[in-house]
Formats: C-alpha cells, structure tokens, sequence
C-alpha cells in the first residue's frame, strides 16, 4: 500500500486572512479598556507603521516593532490577555477578515491538508484565531513568559521574512509534511521565502511587487479587496438608478 504524503496550507494573517494588523487590534483593544494611555499606543502605532514601510530592509526597524510588539503586553498576567484578546477577536479581528480566504482554508481543512497560519502577531493571538476557525494551528512570534507573566521580552526572532520559512521548515520536519506538496498564502512580496520554500505558493490581496511575481511565476491570486470594492460601489448606484428608473416611469393619469 502506498503511504499517503502529509501535505499542509500555511496563511500569513495581516492583509491575507484580515484586513489590516492583528497586532493593532489586539494594542486599539487594550488601550480602551485602560492598559496603556494615548501616548503609548501612538509609540506602538508609530512603530508599526514604519515597520511596515521599511522593515523588509532596514534591521533597526524590525527590532524596534519588535520591541513595540511585546513590551506593551510586558507586566501583565497571561490568563488575563486571554480573556482580552477573545473579546477583541469578536469586536475587531472578526469582522475584518476576508471570507473568501476564510472558505479556501476551511475548503484545504475538508481535503484533510492541515491548515497553520503563520504571522509576526503573537503566537497566542495567532492559536486563537486558528481555533476560532476550526484550523490546525498557528506560528507566530513568541512573547517571553514568566510565572504567569509577560516579560515583554521575546523569546526567539520576529517571525517575520525568512523567519517564516525557517519555522515551517522545522514544523515540516516535525509532522513529515512534505513540503513540495505543500501550500502558502500571502499578500506580501516580503513573505517569499515563505511562498518559495512550498511547492504551491498562492498570492492573495498581493501587494504591487508580489501581483508582478505572481504574474511572472504563474501562481494563482485571489483578489478580494476588487469584488468588495465592487460591492461598495454598485450598491449605492443601483439605488440611485432604480431610484432613477421610478422617476423616469410615466406616471398613470387619473380619472
């Protein structure tokens, strides 16, 4: 009998699954409920954002989100970030998430491919949003724990880059996946080294850089922002057209 080959589907999170930063929504979540003021989520915001426009090249940003990244859980208790972030996930993370991405995960799930997303989030905001999915599991970056505490250190790199691909290539070598029967997703041209190290990488919402290599490579992309968009504006403008069409229709005399 010939063995089956163990195949999985890793998904970046932020911009592929979600629509914008799981990270931000976890610190916008914490901020209104009285963890830190205005100015430290404008730091931490500040941060994020010039990691987001540099951090593919320049170190000192990496290290400097990822210093923004933990520091602002450091000091407090684990349980009770937990019992935050599943409230944030159902006001923020939920309703931001592409559905379309949602069914091509669920859809591998049902062919009995393992399903991980793999994130620079925090790796238990990551598993939290896999379960509430139904999906296998989920990598991210590690924030240091102490007695129950966060640190606000971080315990091992940013997964971010080619950390990801070195990650799923030890979790490959942990569960026997094969990885040239393997899939990934993602929207950004700095998640290659993810999309390369698999045999069938898949672009989704790409950014301008990895649409062009999509392109180039012939990998598939799914585009879900243009049908939203298009959702936006055809709604309004058939209103405004049958509003339109009532207007324009000869009107029945009386009598």
């Amino acid at each position: 009998m010939a063995l089956t080959t163990k195949r999985a589907a890793f998904f970046d999170v932020d911009n592929t699954l979600i629509r914008g930063s799981t990270i931000y929504f976890l610190g916008r979540g914490m901020y209104q409920r009285g963890y830190f003021t205005k100015k430290d989520i404008s730091r931490f915001v500040l941060a994020n954002l010039r990691f987001r426009l540099t951090g593919k090249e320049n170190k000192d940003e990496i290290q400097r989100f990822q210093d923004a990244a933990t520091d602002f859980i450091g000091g407090h208790n684990v349980k009770d970030i937990e019992a935050i972030a599943q409230e944030i996930y159902d006001e923020y993370v939920s309703p931001a998430m592409w559905q379309g991405t949602i069914d091509i995960a669920q859809a591998l799930e049902a062919e009995g491919i393992e399903v991980y997303l793999v994130t620079a989030a925090p790796e238990d905001m990551a598993v939290l949003i896999a379960k509430r999915l139904g999906l296998t599991g989920a990598l991210g970056s590690k924030a240091e724990i102490e007695n129950g505490t966060y640190t606000g250190r971080m315990n091992g790199a940013l997964l971010h880059g080619k950390e990801k691909a070195i990650a799923v290539t030890e979790l490959a070598k942990e569960k026997g996946f094969n990885l040239s029967e393997c899939f990934a997703f993602s929207d950004s041209n700095n998640d290659l080294p993810l999309l390369l190290c698999v045999g069938h990488p898949s672009a989704i919402n790409p950014d301008a850089l990895l649409g062009l290599r999509a392109m180039a490579e012939g990998w598939p992309i799914h585009d879900f922002r243009r049908a939203r968009f298009i959702g936006k504006a055809i709604s309004p403008l058939v209103v405004r057209l049958a509003a339109l069409g009532t207007w324009l229709t000869p009107r029945k005399r009386r009598g």
